[in-house]
């Protein structure tokens, strides 16, 4: 663990750091409304190409939704995509609200996620009707989203890209993500990573009760 006094910025990811999530409370969701011989497209779902694409902003809202009803074969409303694409945002918990505002007293704070333009209108809905927050930059120095940088987790080229904004040098910056491989990209640049496994994580680095 790094002294506080030897960091400049705490970075977070949204996704279980923030606010809780859950995938396969989606694939459930999808299943749910398909014939069982689409499966296995359910299943494949977060790998495809357009999928990838929609998280570093290469395509837009308008088109991701056009290709997910083409690659289920399915005459959606965008309101129904919307709503089943979103099924996987859980609640942000309040004791992360108030333990970055604590931080914020002392140190900078930033978010890096991996996410996209539907998903944030509705954690922005979130923030407002919980918090009275319009957004992330409301309570962060710093928000970085995959879908405007053009860069996606776990690339090296994001972490680079995130340090060169943040000017400050990669060994003064903790970066919490829930993932591996994303721990591990940060890590690679000289990032101080974490993997965040469970909320005990962040109480205990914070020592925060």
């Amino acid at each position: 663990m790094l002294a506080g006094e030897n960091v400049d910025f705490f970075i977070f990811d949204l996704g279980n750091v923030i606010i809780d999530i859950d995938y396969l409370h989606t694939l459930q969701l999808l299943k749910s409304q398909l014939p069982e011989a689409l499966y296995g497209r359910v299943d494949g779902f977060y790998q495809t190409d357009f999928h990838k694409a929609y998280e570093k902003g290469e395509i837009d809202s308008p088109t991701f939704r056009n290709q997910v009803r083409a690659y289920f074969d399915q005459p959606w409303s965008d309101q129904k995509i919307d709503e089943i694409w979103n099924s996987l945002l859980g609640k942000i918990p309040s004791y992360r609200i108030d333990l970055i505002r604590k931080l914020k007293e002392t140190h900078q704070v930033g978010v890096l996620s991996n996410t996209n333009e539907i998903h944030i209108d509705a954690v922005n809905q979130i923030l407002k009707s919980e918090f009275g927050l319009n957004q992330f930059h409301d309570l962060f120095d710093q928000v970085y989203y995959s879908h405007e940088m053009g860069l996606a987790k776990p690339s090296e080229e994001i972490y680079l890209e995130l340090v060169q904004r943040l000017k400050v040098p990669a060994h003064r910056v903790v970066f919490f993500d829930d993932l591996e491989a994303n721990v591990a990209g940060a890590k690679k640049v000289g990032i101080n990573a974490i993997q965040v496994t469970g909320p005990h994580v962040l109480l205990e680095y914070f020592n925060y009760v």
